[in-house]
């Protein structure tokens, strides 16, 4: 008996020891990481890499993984667009993981070359999109000026509401 009881003791101190804590895994990456995660776009409409190193520093910066043929990302944009002056100092980076051609298509559609602090880009290896596990379109994550992450939005956020945690 006694060596039933210490054989219990001991495996009841060997389950806590060795049980994982799942709680970290319950916690999005973005919030365990709460910096701009690295990434590489194919920019619009010139092709080039832009990089996370390439975003300006001591700026808010606005992430948005979108689908250019998503009717949400449509709205999204234009809502966007409607609030380019209160967001003119606010660095703006739109990714998507479809072909560059659909996306260039989007981008001459809304007219995004004349929003200077809007990077439009692909993220071909969906980098963004795995990194934050995107569930729906448009995602918009949202970064202070010291690059430290605030809020996410999904899905028909006006960006009103948006602007207000900036």
């Amino acid at each position: 008996m006694k060596k039933l009881i210490t054989f219990l003791f001991v495996a009841g101190i060997a389950l806590n020891v060795f049980a994982q804590d799942n709680a970290a895994d319950t916690v999005p990456i973005y919030k365990r990481f709460p910096e701009v995660p690295p990434f590489t776009l194919r920019t619009v409409p010139d092709s080039m890499q832009f990089i996370k190193q390439d975003l300006k520093k001591n700026m808010a910066t606005i992430i948005m993984i979108f689908s250019p043929d998503c009717e949400h990302c449509q709205r999204a944009t234009r809502d966007l667009q409607a609030h380019a002056a209160e967001l003119r100092k606010v660095q703006i980076v739109m990714a998507s993981p479809l072909d560059y051609s659909i996306i260039e298509k989007f981008y001459k559609e809304y007219n995004i070359a004349l929003y200077p602090n809007i990077i439009m880009g692909r993220d071909a290896s969906y980098m963004l999109g795995s990194f934050y596990k995107i569930t729906s379109f448009p995602s918009i994550f949202v970064y202070n000026k010291k690059g430290k992450f605030i809020e996410k939005f999904e899905g028909d956020v006006p960006f009103s509401k948006i602007v207000k945690v900036l």
